[in-house]
């Protein structure tokens, strides 16, 4: 099973005292980088609320906003400083009359929204219930984005398994490919050396094994068999009971490693188009990968 870090969860709480609700996005990221948006009075909950998210969404760039709004209307959320108020409303309306300005609304708006007459209240909360709840609304939001990365894991593994198969099949046919790659430098080494070898003194013992060093430099039989286990590998970690992203960023290199070696060491073009097609399908694994938790 795999999972992407990209996911979406929301949930919502509601009883006769508060209304709560919890939103949460999140991207890759290589550890789990948490942006909390929450109300003054849990402003001192955040090494608890990043013990909630990593428990569940494990890694990621995770973007959190918290709302919280108290259904009890006997009390302002903020504190109004009347005296203060009153003095800057008499001042503007003194200095508008001086200048022949009377729109008592405009000088009513400036004083209200003077320095120091309007402040949010920054109290922290001391209603255990209140908090416990928010915990609950937090744990359901990061369980349901856990859901929609499942979801998107699941796409993203037939992805990867038609991916992985469009490189099995370049290898079947470069495999079907070899021998004739084989009979093609021994008749090009044949016809280059033909005449030389007939006019001239040469041991023939000793060319041999310099021909048989020399398709040994150009076997790429291992890394057909190592690339068939990278791939066999792959899969089975994208079937795995936990989703191990870094880990299928280290095989894709591995893999790449031995296409990239097949390529140089074959030195054909009929090979090299196989190679093309598998390299290709390779980066749209590796660029997937990274959103692999």
């Amino acid at each position: 099973m795999i999972k992407s870090m990209t996911g979406y969860g929301i949930a919502n709480f509601e009883n006769e005292r508060y209304i709560i609700s919890a939103e949460i996005k999140t991207l890759n990221s290589k550890f789990l980088d948490l942006n909390l948006r929450s109300p003054r009075q849990f402003s001192d909950r955040e090494i608890e609320v990043r013990a909630l998210v990593s428990d569940v969404l494990e890694r990621g760039k995770v973007n959190l906003n918290i709302e919280f709004s108290s259904k009890d209307s006997s009390e302002l959320p903020v504190s109004i400083n009347q005296g203060l108020f009153e003095t800057y409303f008499s001042t503007y309306k003194l200095m508008g009359s001086q200048v022949g300005v009377e729109e008592s609304n405009d000088i009513f708006r400036m004083a209200l929204q003077a320095p120091n007459v309007v402040t949010s209240i920054s109290e922290k909360s001391d209603d255990p219930e209140e908090w416990e709840m928010v915990k609950k609304t937090i744990v359901e939001a990061a369980k349901n984005c856990d859901g929609f990365r499942k979801d998107e894991g699941d796409t993203l593994y037939h992805k990867f398994k038609e991916n992985l198969q469009i490189i099995r099949d370049g290898l079947t046919s470069i495999q079907e490919e070899e021998p004739k790659r084989k009979e093609r430098i021994k008749s090009r080494v044949r016809n280059n050396f033909k005449e030389w070898m007939e006019e001239n003194s040469f041991d023939e013992n000793r060319f041999e094994q310099e021909l048989i060093y020399y398709f040994e430099k150009l076997d790429i039989t291992e890394e057909i068999v190592r690339l068939s286990t990278h791939l066999d590998y792959f899969q089975k970690i994208m079937d795995a009971a936990s989703s191990q992203g870094k880990k299928l960023g280290f095989i894709s290199q591995e893999i790449g490693r031995e296409i990239n070696t097949i390529g140089s060491k074959a030195n054909d073009a009929a090979i090299q188009r196989h190679v093309i097609v598998m390299k290709d399908e390779l980066e749209k694994i590796k660029e997937q990968a990274l959103n692999i938790i």
